[in-house]
């Protein structure tokens, strides 16, 4: 005779709560397991399914989003005593920001670790345009284009 297993069980908290969490995150997995082998799923409630988890994706997506804007955000106002009036990129990590304090302006460079004061402006009124704008990049692509197809065709001429 083989041995018989108890009659009474222990419930084992290892194995319920691992399927608990399949139930959380992969409901139709979960159910999946319980419904009998010949029972088909409805299309409907997989489709909702989809559904929710789509939007559930998308909603934290956008509140990602939302948090590194309000993180990377500068913190107060620019209408206090301080504001940035102008800033350069002069390295991949150094600035050279242009700050204006009270009625001064303050030209300063900053880089990782240390701020350093470069002079003081007096205030002055902001152009309403700069004065050597930057050119269009459709401009500068056509003279490359330009330029490299005239040197191709200087180099085809001196061939012949």
């Amino acid at each position: 005779m083989s041995p018989q297993p108890p009659s009474h069980t222990i419930p084992c908290p290892a194995v319920a709560w691992p399927t608990g969490l399949l139930a959380l995150f992969a409901p139709g997995l979960a159910l999946a397991q319980q419904e009998p082998a010949g029972a088909s799923p409805d299309l409907g409630a997989s489709l909702a399914q989809l559904g929710v988890g789509f939007a559930l994706v998308v909603a934290l997506l956008f509140g990602c989003l939302w948090l590194l804007k309000r993180i990377t955000s500068p913190q107060g106002r620019s209408t206090g005593l301080m504001k940035v009036v102008s800033s350069l990129a002069i390295g991949p990590r150094e600035r050279v920001v242009l700050m204006e304090v009270g009625d001064q302006w303050l030209l300063v460079g900053v880089g990782p670790g240390h701020i350093s004061k470069l002079g003081e402006i007096p205030r002055q009124a902001l152009p309403d345009s700069p004065a050597n704008p930057a050119p269009e990049f459709s401009a500068w692509l056509k003279r490359a284009m330009e330029h490299r197809l005239g040197k191709a065709g200087d180099k085809g001429n001196a061939a012949s």
